[in-house]
């Protein structure tokens, strides 16, 4: 039965996801604890504290814990532990580093120039790295692509021959002579092959009858025997010899309609001598009008290994096909990924949605519309190769255990892309330069703790960056730890960056206890403060005798002491701040800040909100307490001792013997000095006098103004005569006020009298009217009279 005749089969989405394994990428995912986590390590050593995070140090310096603080309490971020009394010079900070080892400049070649080998060609750069990775501490560095011009290509032509090949099998044989002209256009250094799939050689996809397996076709079809895969011509740059090994070929058949071309694939990918493929630009055409087999279906034969990813050519045929299953997509997606291998699927019409998805689960691959009997098909090939060499995508191998990779792109026109889409750049012509930021970053270290080296290239170019991965896992100062030292009661312990770190079975901050033993009642007696009943004030817990303090849910409050009966979070607040915001709390006593005092270091030891504006604190009558003045003067006031809100009535009674403080005069008004001057300008002024003087003004009773002069250090008031304001003249307002009421009588008067001449003009012109009228009547009726008269009817 011919593969036509047969049932059509479409791979569904689901059938091709269902195949997908994950990529040799690995990415790890990594949620920090809420707070500090320096302080939630629980470090024991140097060592795990500097892989906590990037911001956490160390402090080595023997006596800087407290009584009741564990030796986790040396790791903390930097600025808590200067803060807490740690010299930077005691800390252990190392900081990861970069150096490139190999940086040979992208190639700039034209097309025609001298003739290059393509291991001398570069498109990316640097090739070489070493990074030294800190844990949670990125390290990043700039990777340059450029697409080098007249770049070798190697292209093999993969061709379906089933019986509905036919047709297309005759334009193929032409196909060599015309493509290399064409690709001639992009290239100096073109290479083309052949090969060509049908079928596993077993049932169901094929008749096992003698006649059949010698000739698969019905009637007087004259069809070679099937096959699974054969490679007819090894890459070369005759293109005649292509046409004239093509033109020998023939038709086979089968009976099922999906094709075995994934075996064909994965022999064309990992058989690199047998095909010839050089480390330039790969491609692979493959070319059908049918469906393909993939992990699974080998079972309908009977075949249930799962294929080896090796290379079976004998003689240039596939042998292992009826031994072997299909290749699974994922599989195939990394063998064509590990050689560098482009995809180009030409395929009909009709199974251009199964293929599309396809070329979604391949990366750098592309799906091209074949016609009827191939005729386009170099145009097929040209437009696909163009498609995929103007895109860059890069891919990594795969990441050691806690090792993520992060990449930004810089493509043409600046545009910057981050995540996924960080990893490639469109639209790139030849001779584009885009660039790749690369950062790696490392959580913990691996075990065992030894140099891991990655490797990051784009799709389908043989070129890489090959980065050698070393770890920090250790501070430089246990390189000078001492191995069961004294310092550690009696060598139970490694001495090492100011702490010890207890051999196995021992714990205590000297490793002095044996860990079966670290509760005991008589140990219990040394954590009570006073013989009393809380062991380690509730704030600890008793290990060897010696209390080790818990800690808060806040990182930045501690438990310190012999029994952990201080802490640094009760002290006394002002403005809702611990020790006001201007100390620090030590045992529950706020130790302040300089220039502040009080229990709560809310006292200011600066005077300049005490001084006056004659540069006096206080104006001289006060002292400054916490920043604020206390007059002790009792007749001033104010924030500087400079109101006096007695001294216009006492300056009023002396000077002119009037005002509220007239009967208390002498008793309350006999602290100063009075000197009158006969006017204003009498009056010393500020920045003539040689003392600090205050001009001041008053009113008394009587609406009257006087001015004087105070004297801030020796008390006494210059005072010039009251200036009150002259009273009013009487004569012109009453006046005044005469003749506006006459006025307004006249006016009054002359209203009336033109209201009343122009009411009697109206009834004058009335009686006038009504005259005429009866005049007019007597008239008309005198003539009616008359008339009737003389008539003698």
């Amino acid at each position: 039965m011919l593969k036509h005749a047969g049932l059509n089969r479409l791979c569904t989405l689901q059938g091709l996801q269902r195949t997908t394994a994950q990529s040799d990428s690995s990415f790890l995912f990594v949620f920090h604890p809420e707070g500090n986590e320096c302080i939630n390590a629980n470090a024991r050593f140097c060592g795990e504290c500097i892989q906590a995070g990037a911001n956490c140090g160390w402090c080595k310096d023997p006596d800087f814990l407290k009584q009741g603080e564990t030796v986790s309490t040396r790791c903390d971020e930097l600025p808590s532990l200067i803060k807490r009394g740690c010299q930077e010079a005691m800390i252990e900070n190392p900081r990861g580093q970069q150096r490139v080892l190999k940086n040979k400049p992208v190639t700039n070649r034209k097309k025609g120039a001298e003739e290059l080998r393509p291991e001398d060609i570069t498109q990316i750069q640097p090739q070489k790295l070493s990074l030294t990775l800190r844990s949670g501490e990125p390290q990043s560095f700039k990777l340059k692509f450029k697409r080098a011009e007249d770049y070798p290509i190697d292209l093999y032509y993969l061709m379906d021959l089933s019986y509905s090949m036919k047709d297309d099998l005759e334009n193929v044989k032409n196909l060599g002579t015309s493509l290399m002209l064409e690709m001639s256009k992009i290239t100096s250094d073109f290479r083309i092959g052949f090969g060509s799939f049908v079928e596993k050689t077993v049932m169901p996809y094929i008749s096992t009858t003698p006649a059949k397996l010698l000739n698969p076709c019905t009637g007087d079809q004259n069809c070679t025997s099937p096959f699974s895969y054969k490679n007819v011509l090894k890459l070369t740059n005759d293109g005649k010899k292509f046409n004239t090994l093509v033109g020998q070929q023939h038709i086979s058949g089968n009976l099922d309609s999906p094709e075995g071309g994934f075996d064909a694939i994965m022999q064309v990918a990992v058989c690199g001598d047998q095909i010839g493929w050089r480390n330039v630009t790969r491609l692979l055409v493959f070319s059908t009008d049918a469906g393909f087999h993939f992990a699974g279906d080998g079972k309908l034969g009977g075949i249930v290994l799962p294929n080896d990813g090796k290379c079976h050519l004998e003689n240039n045929v596939y042998t292992m096909s009826h031994y072997y299953d299909y290749p699974s997509i994922a599989h195939l997606v990394q063998k064509l990924s590990d050689n560098n291998i482009q995809t180009i699927f030409a395929v009909t019409e009709e199974f251009q949605p199964v293929y599309q998805e396809l070329k979604n689960l391949i990366p750098k691959s592309a799906v091209g519309t074949l016609s009827a009997n191939s005729s386009n098909v170099i145009n097929l090939i040209i437009d696909a190769y163009n498609s995929l060499s103007s895109e860059v995508i890069l891919e990594n191998s795969k990441l050691p255990e806690g090792v993520t990779i992060a990449y930004t792109s810089r493509c043409k026109n600046g545009v910057i892309s981050e995540g996924e889409n960080g990893r490639k750049c469109s639209n790139i012509s030849i001779g584009d330069e885009v660039y790749f930021t690369i950062s790696v970053t490392s959580k913990g270290c691996p075990k065992p703790n030894k140099p891991e080296t990655i490797k990051i290239k784009p799709l389908g170019f043989t070129e890489e960056v090959e980065i050698t991965l070393h770890f920090i896992c250790e501070c430089e100062c246990h390189k000078e730890g001492v191995q069961n030292s004294q310092l550690c009661h009696y060598g139970n312990g490694t001495y090492e960056c100011g702490a010890c770190k207890c051999n196995e079975g021992r714990v205590g901050r000297q490793c002095e206890c044996s860990s079966n033993d670290v509760a005991t009642e008589d140990m219990d007696r040394t954590c009570r403060k006073d013989n009393g009943t809380d062991i380690c004030s509730n704030n600890g817990d008793c290990v060897c005798g010696t209390c080790e303090c818990k800690k808060r849910d806040n990182p930045e409050e501690r438990y310190s002491g012999k029994y952990c009966e201080c802490d640094n979070f009760n002290c006394d607040r002002s403005g809702n701040k611990l020790c006001g915001g201007h100390g620090r709390c030590e045992c529950r006593v706020c130790i302040c800040d300089p220039n502040w005092t009080g229990s709560a270091c809310d006292c200011s030891l600066d005077n300049s909100m005490c001084m006056a504006s004659n540069k006096q604190i206080c104006n001289g009558r006060g002292i400054c307490e916490c920043g604020t003045c206390k007059c002790t003067d009792p007749k001033f006031q104010g924030p500087t001792c400079e109101t006096c809100p007695t001294c216009p009535g006492c300056v009023q009674c002396r000077a002119f013997d009037t005002g509220e403080m007239k009967e208390k005069c002498e008793q309350q008004c006999g602290y100063f000095k009075m000197i009158k001057v006969k006017d204003r300008d009498k009056l010393p002024q500020p920045n003539d006098a040689s003392y600090p003087v205050v001009h001041c003004k008053g009113r008394d009773a009587n609406d009257c103004w006087f001015y004087y002069t105070y004297l801030l250090k020796h008390p006494a008031a210059l005072c010039c005569v009251s200036d009150c304001p002259a009273g009013p003249d009487i004569i012109p307002i009453v006046a005044g006020v005469v003749a506006g009421i006459v006025l307004i009588g006249l006016a009054l008067l002359l209203i009336w009298k033109l209201l009343m001449i122009i009411h009697d003009r109206r009834e004058f012109a009335s009686l006038i009217l009504k005259n005429e009228k009866l005049t007019l009547i007597w008239i008309f009726r005198q003539a009616t009279t008359t008339k009737n008269f003389k008539d003698p009817a």
